[in-house]
């Protein structure tokens, strides 16, 4: 039944939803199916092997009712998914963290049995826990919240003045980091990141914004303005004009570089200890924003 099933497995919003999880497993796959009255499940490997299957049927129900009832069908699907799923799960011997997608066919079918399988493979992929902190590092704002669920966050604290990426963006601007050789077509971020690796960031010391408030907000706009008072300072000396590429570029764009991760890094602080002195405290510390370049 099951090979039959993952001929059908395709990508997500086709004819199942197919999510990949972090495990380094031997490409194992978890099979859900209740499209229309059979609650079934199985593991796979991706040579179409069954591990491991289990199967409820509703045949005995419906008889009773003359037909399938999709109120009924949904209900019995809901009651017997997470015991068919764990029976799956033993009898091959696997466990979930093992596991490298959850494929689920959500069509055809009836649209009530597809949601009961559906819901239960998006549960069991997004166990999150919470609360946790989030901190958001991007071109048009920066901010660091709890999120003590899918749609409450307590808010932190977030920039007062302009954003972290705007930042560097203009002081790469400032810097004509556009016409060094390996930076002509990164954003102003990675233009940064990308000198700074061959930089020494001790040889300009540019002062922590905020670096005497004790709350959990971010300033990024004086640490522009020591830069860009250096880069005129630096110009002046190696008698330049402005737009010129400047010797110690690399340099800079480390001292740079390592300033607003200081900052970012001592805020992030304030928030672990106001989340330490104020349970539930933070399980993790979610990141994001374009700022966070991975540097592929």
């Amino acid at each position: 039944m099951f090979r039959s099933v993952f001929r059908r497995v395709g990508v997500f919003g086709r004819g199942c939803v197919c999510r990949q999880s972090r495990a380094e497993a031997s490409s194992l796959v978890l099979g859900i199916e209740t499209s229309c009255d059979d609650t079934g499940a199985a593991v796979l490997d991706l040579n179409g092997t069954v591990l491991g299957e289990s199967l409820h049927s509703q045949k005995e129900v419906h008889l009773r009712t003359g037909g399938i009832i999709p109120t009924v069908a949904q209900q019995l699907h809901r009651e017997h998914i997470e015991r068919v799923v764990n029976e799956a799960l033993t009898l091959s011997g696997v466990s979930p963290h093992q596991l490298s997608a959850v494929a689920t066919t959500v069509k055809p079918g009836l649209a009530l049995s597809l949601g009961i399988g559906l819901e239960f493979s998006q549960k069991m992929m997004e166990q999150v826990q919470f609360p946790f902190l989030v901190l958001l590092i991007s071109g048009g704002h920066a901010l660091i919240a709890v999120a003590r669920g899918v749609d409450d966050f307590l808010l932190l604290g977030h920039s007062l003045d302009e954003a972290p990426g705007d930042t560097l963006d203009k002081v790469a601007r400032r810097l004509s980091l556009l016409k060094h050789p390996l930076c002509s077509s990164l954003s102003g971020g990675q233009a940064v990141e990308v000198l700074a690796q061959t930089g020494d960031w001790t040889r300009f010391k540019f002062t922590t914004p905020m670096g005497q408030t004790l709350d959990c907000n971010f300033s990024f706009a004086g640490l522009r303005n020591q830069v860009s008072m250096v880069i005129l300072k630096q110009e002046q000396e190696e008698g330049v004009e402005p737009g010129t590429l400047l010797s110690c570029v690399n340099d800079l764009a480390a001292s740079v570089q390592h300033t607003v991760a200081a900052h970012l890094v001592k805020r992030t602080h304030r928030a672990i200890l106001f989340c330490k002195k104020q349970p539930p405290a933070s399980r993790g510390e979610p990141h994001s924003g374009v700022v966070w370049w991975s540097g592929e």
